[in-house]
Parts: structure tokens; C-alpha cells; sequence
């Protein structure tokens, strides 16, 4: 068997795939320690399954720990090492304002303050060594360090190509500080351009300490219950060891949404979609990814809380939009949700455990889009008084009815993630109309519809296992190690040679460190034509045919930007590689055997459409055909079917059509 265990906002969810099929098991997730809500999810998967821990071969976990770090700003105490004169690099930046008409908008604060910030004397260029690096002095500087340094970063100019001076500066940090964890950037990220790659390195040091000590405890607890230590899922959508994520934190930081992201590719494909939008609504976000040719899109680096990261992440977008963001009047009168959230504790109004503003979840309940008498995943009751009592004040303020309140507050919840599938699609020269959309997480099926129709989408798929599609994503996905390396190659220099020279040697290095045989490689190629800043990223053969790549990238910038230069010398910038461990198959996600089936009689209940109450039909996930407007009850979730819409369901998915 192998357990899938995804931590979101508001729930833990545990899914445990075995030779029967799929058991879920969810808990409220635990913020103070996320490890406690996780055994409790995994104790309910495996007792619904009648399975013992020892039944257990893997445990693969997503996790918001370095995320939630990163953006609280709770850090551990990181010192930086650089080459003398580049100490404040994190400190300069870009020198790009973060939002060009609010001049009063500044960027994130450097982790690291100037009195740790410690000059390195060396110095190399492209071609090697220009200055040895010298020994006495650096362990000097070293000496006069804070002793509450807990991790320390080494990026050194030229350290991506020649990293001899960073090896010698991680071992002089090593003897002056023991206890502190070191962070370099060849090993981090081996990629040109200075400051994104000196960012990273910090990154990665100061959340690297945070999560070895979570970690830990998690593989404590779930040794000390007769599981297998967890594996841990990656921003870039592939799955390693523990012990290799608590030495990158950096790597984590998409953990949670990325095992999504790769469940969404899945469902697509298994629907016949090679072309999506994942929406992963849950309780306290949304998350965004785009499946391109069956695939997630993946990014060869981005901003995450205003910090350059410049490694491979599943290219997700993500808005403070979920089941529990609160409900609320800006200073204009106007109606906003989010992205305040009221979390797992209290949780929304209707929940009964204190919340007394008023959330999307609320508004659902009040529309007849969820059922008041049947408790959510979790075991938790809904309070329909609660939630009028919630909503109603919010009301009295617009002048409005309860119910038009309601739906204006999903309105603006619909609003809010529609831009966010914009963001993805039509900022990136991509027409939604010609994709589906994937619709999973807690809330997303809820949604999903009146988000397509926004956008022109006129087909939303809605797996049967929408509720813990995360969790699914991690018991499915691959074990991998990504590598990369700039290389800086032009013209007549990209020779197939050459470039199959470092892929080889980069996934003999994957395989390595995977430690199995069998392995599959997938190459990307970043390239661009001379005198462009920034590069296309192009999938390619281990052994590419320069003219193959050449007409490969000009296809992808005539898509981007709607021309191509013939006549312009092409540059092969950074060769990334996927070397990657074969993965476990598996369906949308088969809905449980006491699911209601096509045969059974179905109830119906009142649920506000177009501004009026409908008789709605109440279905299972195996309902065969259906036509809105309905109610479509998954396990976990609930796909709302408005009037005009129709589909089918076959247990494993429900698909719908404008």
C-alpha cells in the first residue's frame, strides 16, 4: 500500500491506495505542529481500510511548513558568505519596483541583516580562479558571527560554473560554526544570473533548519507507529527523501500545491483532456497550474512571497480565495472575500467552533449548495443558524436579502479565481476556451462551473476523489531528482556532442542519487535568441539534433510572441534534467462501493440559481447521465450542476458541459 498525506488550510487529508482501491481518512490540520494532524489523518485512512501500518511501502507527504515559514517571515538566523564587494546582493535586488502605480510598495525585507553578512576574500571569473581564497581571513570574519547562527548560505561569484572556493568556504563555516546547517549555492542552484541565484541559496538556508526539525519529528512519530520513513513532495512535482528535503528547503516550498498540480495533469489525461486547468480550491486558497500535452507546466523559476527562486516548480498561481476566506466591505461599499481566512480554528461560522464572520463556506450552506444535515469530511457539523446569523449582518450592511448576500459573496469568490485561470492562460497567450477544467480540493467542484463559464470554458471535470485529489497526487507521483546546469553555449558551439555530454553526466548524477535503475530522462533546453535577457524552455531528446532545437524554439517564441527571427543566433543557456523513477497508475479516483448508484432514488433539495430557489436534484458520484440543475455528492465534495449544464458520471469522474 502506499499512503498519500497532503496538509491544506483547513484539513489533512491521508489517502492510502492499495491493491482494493482508495481510502481516505481526513483531520483538522494542526498549524503548531502539522505532524499531529497528519498521523490522525493517516490512523483514519488506515482504520477504514482494516489495514495495519506495517501494510504501508511508501509515505509520501506534501506539506505548507517552508511555505508558511517563508511567508510569516519565521525564519531561522542565516548568515550569508559571499565574495567581497556582493554582500548585500539580497539587499539590492533587481531594483524593479513590485508594483509599478503603488510607489509606497516595497519588497520583502533580506532574511539576512548586514551584521551577518560575512565578505568572502576570493574571487573567480568564467574561466576559473582569479584570487585564491584566503583561509586565516574568512575564518576571522567567521569568528565574529552571532552564536545564535543557525544555518549560514555560500554564494560566491562564478560559484555555478567553478564551485572549488564554495566547497572551501562550506568547510571553514563547518569548523567555525558545527551546528549550523550550510547551504551552497552550486548545490542549491547551479544556474547563472547572481542575485536570483544568491536569493535561492539564502532561501534555502533559512528554511532548511525549520524543516530537518519538522521532519524529524514526523518520521519519529510515524517510525515509532510501524510506518515507513515519509518521502516528501517537491515544488517541482517529483517526490524525494526526507533527508534530502530537510537539506533543501528551498525545494519544498511548493510542496503542497505541486502534489495537486500533478493530480490534475492525471485526471485530465485519464479523461481524454490533454489540455486543463487544475482549480484546487480549499479552505483557506486556491491554487492554479496549467496541464499542457497531459503534463503540468513547470517553471524554471519564480517568486514566492516576494523572494526570487530559481529552481524547476510546478507552475501554480495562487489567490486567497477558499471555502473559509472571510467575507467583507472595503472602505468604496464594495463586497470582498478574502484573503483573509478564518482557517481551521475557528473556521468558518457554520462550523459551530467560534467564527462569527461570515465565509464563502457560510454563503454555500445558504444557497442549498452544501447539506446542512450531512457533516463534512472531518466529521465537522454544519449550523445553518450560524452561518444566517453570519451572513445576515453582512446583509444589513449592503441592504440586502441574506440569500442575494449570499451569492454575491460566491460571485466574488468566483471572481477572484476566474482572474487567477486568466493569470495562467490568457496573461500567457493561452485560450481557456479550448481547455477543460479540472476542478478538486474541498470547495472546487462547488465553484467550478459558474468559474468556466466566466472564462468560455465550456467542459469541467470533477474526479470522483476530488476532496483529497492532492493526497492522491502524492501517492502517485514519481520519485525524481531534478538537475541543471548553465552552459552558455551559441551558435555553432550547440552541437548534439556537446549538449548529450551534460545531460548524460547530469542524469548519471540523478541516478546516483535516486539510487535505482530503471530510471526514466526527460531533458528541457532554456534557450534564446542573442541579445535576449531571458530564454523559452524547450523539451528535447537526451541527444537533440541542433535543428530540430532550433525549429522547436522558434515555433514556441512564434506562440509567445507572435514572431520569429530567422536570421538570429540561437543561445543554449541552462540544460535542465529530470531523471525520474517510474510511478504508480491510477484512475481519477473510484468513488467509494457505498456511494449511491444510478439506481437508487435520489432526493432533491432548494438551492439559489440566477437569482431564485430551484428544485434541484440530489446525485451520487455514479449517477450516469445528469442535467442541471443538480447536485452532484462526491466523497469530500460536493460539484454544484447549474441550470444549462449537463454531463455523465462513471464513479470515477463527473464530467460536465456547457
Amino acid at each position: 500500500m502506499v499512503l498519500g498525506v497532503d496538509v491544506g488550510g483547513t484539513f489533512t487529508d491521508a489517502v492510502l491506495l492499495g491493491p482494493d482501491g482508495v481510502v481516505t481518512g481526513k483531520a483538522p490540520t494542526t498549524p503548531d505542529d502539522q505532524s499531529e494532524g497528519v498521523m490522525a489523518a493517516v490512523r483514519e485512512a488506515l482504520q477504514g481500510a482494516g489495514a495495519r501500518p506495517a501494510d504501508v511501502r511508501r509515505l509520501v507527504h506534501g506539506m505548507t511548513v517552508g511555505t508558511n515559514a517563508l511567508l510569516e517571515g519565521r525564519t531561522a538566523h542565516t548568515a550569508l558568505v559571499a565574495t567581497e564587494g556582493f554582500t548585500d546582493l539580497e539587499e539590492l535586488g533587481r531594483q524593479a519596483r513590485p508594483q509599478l502605480y503603488r510607489l509606497c510598495a516595497g519588497h520583502p525585507p533580506p532574511i539576512v541583516p548586514v551584521s551577518r553578512r560575512v565578505p568572502a576574500p576570493e574571487r573567480c571569473g568564467p574561466q576559473g580562479e582569479l584570487r585564491p581564497l584566503d583561509q586565516e581571513v574568512l575564518r576571522s570574519r567567521l569568528e565574529g558571527l552571532d552564536a545564535d547562527v543557525e544555518s549560514v548560505a555560500v554564494c560566491l561569484l562564478w560559484g555555478f560554473r567553478h564551485p572549488g572556493h564554495e566547497r572551501q568556504v562550506a568547510n571553514a563555516v563547518a569548523e567555525a560554526l558545527p551546528e549550523a546547517h550550510v547551504s551552497t549555492s552550486h548545490d542549491t542552484a547551479g544556474v547563472f544570473r547572481e542575485y536570483e541565484r544568491l536569493a535561492t541559496t539564502v532561501v534555502d538556508a533559512a528554511l532548511s533548519p525549520l524543516l530537518r526539525r519538522y521532519l524529524e519529528r514526523l518520521t519519529a512519530r510515524a517510525v515509532a507507529e510501524g510506518l515507513p520513513a515519509p518521502e516528501v513532495m517537491l515544488s517541482s512535482g517529483g517526490v524525494a527523501d526526507a533527508v534530502t528535503a530537510a537539506a533543501h528547503g528551498s525545494w519544498t516550498v511548493l510542496s503542497g500545491p505541486a502534489g495537486g498540480a500533478v493530480a490534475a495533469a492525471r485526471a485530465a489525461r485519464l479523461t481524454g483532456a490533454e489540455g486543463a486547468v487544475g482549480l484546487d480550491m480549499g479552505g483557506t486558497s486556491c491554487d492554479v497550474s496549467l496541464v499542457e500535452e497531459g503534463r503540468v507546466a513547470v517553471t524554471s523559476g519564480r517568486e514566492v512571497g516576494g523572494r526570487s527562486l530559481a529552481l524547476p516548480m510546478v507552475d501554480v498561481h495562487t489567490v486567497g480565495a477558499g471555502g473559509g476566506s472571510i467575507a467583507w466591505i472595503d472602505a468604496g461599499g464594495a463586497l470582498r472575500a478574502g484573503p483573509r481566512s478564518a482557517g481551521a480554528s475557528p473556521g468558518p461560522a457554520c462550523y459551530g467552533r467560534g467564527g462569527r464572520e461570515a465565509t464563502v463556506t457560510d454563503a454555500n450552506l445558504l444557497l442549498g449548495y452544501l447539506d446542512a444535515g450531512a457533516p463534512l469530511a472531518g466529521g465537522v457539523s454544519l449550523d445553518p443558524d450560524a452561518a444566517e446569523q453570519a451572513v445576515g449582518a453582512l446583509a444589513r450592511q449592503l441592504a440586502l436579502s441574506t440569500e442575494e448576500a449570499a451569492a454575491g459573496i460566491v460571485r466574488v469568490a468566483d471572481a477572484e479565481m476566474a482572474q487567477a485561470v486568466r493569470v495562467v492562460t490568457v496573461e500567457r497567450g493561452v485560450d481557456p476556451r479550448e481547455l477543460a477544467l479540472v476542478a478538486f480540493g474541498g470547495a472546487g467542484p462547488l465553484h467550478a462551473a459558474w468559474i468556466a463559464d466566466a472564462l468560455g470554458m465550456g467542459r469541467v471535470v470533477a474526479p470522483a476523489a476530488s476532496g483529497v485529489l492532492s493526497a492522491l497526487g502524492l501517492a502517485v507521483s514519481e520519485r525524481r531528482r531534478d538537475l541543471v546546469e548553465s552552459v552558455l553555449l551559441a551558435g555553432d558551439a550547440i552541437t548534439r556532442r556537446a549538449v548529450a555530454d551534460v545531460v548524460h553526466r547530469l542524469a548519471a548524477r540523478g541516478r546516483e542519487e535516486l539510487g535505482g535503475s530503471g530510471s526514466q530522462v526527460r531533458a528541457t533546453y532554456e534557450l534564446r535568441y542573442a541579445g535576449q535577457a531571458f530564454e523559452l524552455a524547450i523539451d528535447g531528446e537526451a541527444e537533440p539534433d541542433p535543428v530540430e532545437l532550433r525549429r522547436a524554439f522558434d515555433r514556441a517564441h512564434t506562440e509567445r510572441y507572435g514572431y520569429e527571427d530567422p536570421g538570429a543566433e540561437l543561445e543554449l543557456v541552462t540544460v535542465r534534467v529530470a531523471v525520474a523513477l517510474r510511478a504508480a497508475e491510477l484512475g481519477a479516483g473510484v468513488a467509494p462501493d457505498d456511494s449511491p448508484r444510478e439506481d437508487e432514488p435520489h432526493e432533491s433539495r432548494r438551492a439559489w440559481f440566477d437569482g431564485r430557489w430551484h428544485d434541484t436534484s440530489l446525485l451520487g458520484p455514479r449517477a450516469g447521465r445528469l442535467r442541471g440543475p443538480a447536485i452532484v455528492e462526491l466523497p469530500g465534495s460536493t460539484l454544484v450542476v447549474p441550470p444549462g449544464w449537463s454531463g455523465h458520471s462513471d464513479g470515477e469522474a463527473v464530467v460536465i458541459e456547457r
